[in-house]
């Protein structure tokens, strides 16, 4: 095998890491559904719990290090694939149906959804609702509402 076939293998096989904005995440944080796990089947209302380990929850506008509040993106593409991908990863999320803000610091929401699967996914924001550096995200699950 040639040095350049070796590099090629690497960049094909490499997997490159989500840039958010300036402020920086703990390496080992995790958000994740501390009620809900993927294909779950639930009624409406639809209490969803948000879990965080590696970092602290504070109100929007907070400049703590290893803090940040929740948002959660309901019927979209995973954060940085949608229509403005790379723009939410380092501008911030817009605040609408589909990106839900928590600037509270709130850590549970109860939503009314309709009948059908719904795809849902978490996400820390810094003060100014920007990704973090590395993005502390969940992975995204889907829940059928009856």
């Amino acid at each position: 095998m040639t040095l350049r076939s070796i590099a090629v293998a690497l960049c094909a096989s490499a997997t490159f890491a989500m840039a958010g904005g300036p402020t920086p995440s703990n390496p080992d944080a995790i958000v994740y559904f501390a009620n809900l796990a993927d294909g779950d089947t639930v009624s409406s209302p639809v209490t969803v719990v948000f879990g965080l380990k590696g970092m602290g929850v504070a109100p929007a506008g907070t400049e703590v290090e290893n803090t940040g509040h929740h948002h959660l993106l309901i019927n979209r593409p995973p954060i940085g694939q949608g229509e403005d991908g790379a723009d939410e990863l380092a501008y911030g999320l817009p605040a609408d149906d589909n990106h839900v803000h928590f600037g509270g610091g709130q850590t549970e929401v109860t939503l009314d959804l309709p009948p059908g699967e719904h795809t849902l996914q978490l996400v820390l924001g810094d003060a100014g609702h920007v990704p973090h550096s590395p993005p502390i995200v969940s992975e995204v699950i889907t829940v059928a509402v009856e």
